[in-house]
């Protein structure tokens, strides 16, 4: 019996989107993957990131697409550069109607190793960037009526890992600030959900140990108490944005405050 096919390219236009849509941490990554999955829908959309030189190199990219592509250099972690990104936005391309939340970094260390830099530096954006984008963006979208907001946080966020306490820590708060988010807004017609990605071949991934990264990804580390993936393969950013697009699109109009995690059943459908 012949395995069926993985698409590793970019996500196909197959859900209904409308509006503008907004995408932090776009310049690499799931980020870059989820922009390249919403141009192709046809959608303006604006691409956040604080690496300049990575940013402009993905709008160059995008140049085919003309005015429906804006790129906007902006830390995440700072709320007042944020709130002047997103009026820029509106300012541009119109009325945002769709957020994903993709920035995030990672520091590793055992909790005792950890420096107190890299614990603020993680929570920084992981967690008070999702919220300082998500707020400025629902402030916005609540009197309009109409909206969706995806944050891509981690199946970390819900399974301990050895050496991941801040990543996993902040990516936490931050599905729960999108689901208390996504209760609040109900009322207002604005949809918030979360995309739990597993190991997935990104920058972020590779940085870690290399091609080993993905190996003992894939096959477990019994030592860190790491189970494997069951699919017995790492995902490609594609999968991620597949899931961010459903998650935003009218197909998924009677889903808010849930979870979808893409991990290939490595947290065990937990």
């Amino acid at each position: 019996m012949t395995a069926p096919a993985v698409r590793t390219g970019p996500a196909a236009p197959s859900h209904e989107l409308s509006g503008v849509a907004v995408v932090t941490g776009a310049a690499g990554g799931i980020g870059a993957e989820t922009v390249r999955a919403l141009v192709a829908t046809g959608i303006p959309v604006a691409l956040l990131d604080r690496d300049i030189t990575a940013l402009w190199q993905l709008a160059a990219a995008l140049e085919e697409h003309g005015d429906r592509v804006l790129a906007v250099a902006v830390d995440v972690a700072d709320s007042a550069d944020v709130d002047a990104a997103i009026a820029k936005v509106e300012a541009e391309l119109g009325p945002i109607t769709h957020l994903v939340n993709a920035a995030g970094v990672l520091r590793s260390g055992t909790a005792s190793e950890l420096t107190d830099e890299e614990w603020d530096i993680t929570f920084a954006v992981n967690a008070s960037g999702v919220f300082h984008v998500s707020r400025s963006v629902a402030r916005r979208m609540a009197p309009r009526g109409r909206g969706s907001i995806v944050t891509v946080a981690s199946n970390a966020a819900f399974t301990p890992r050895v050496a991941m306490s801040a990543y996993a820590a902040s990516k936490a708060a931050s599905a729960m600030f999108t689901k208390c988010l996504g209760l609040e807004l109900a009322g207002q017609g604005i949809r918030c959900n979360v995309v739990a990605p597993g190991s997935t071949r990104t920058p972020m991934l590779t940085a870690l140990q290399g091609d080993a990264a993905e190996r003992a990804s894939v096959a477990g580390v019994p030592d860190a108490y790491r189970l494997g993936i069951p699919l017995g393969r790492i995902a490609e950013p594609a999968h991620i944005a597949d899931a961010v697009l459903f998650l935003l699109s009218d197909r998924a109009a009677h889903i808010t405050m849930h979870e979808l995690t893409v991990d290939g059943g490595a947290a065990l459908g937990v």
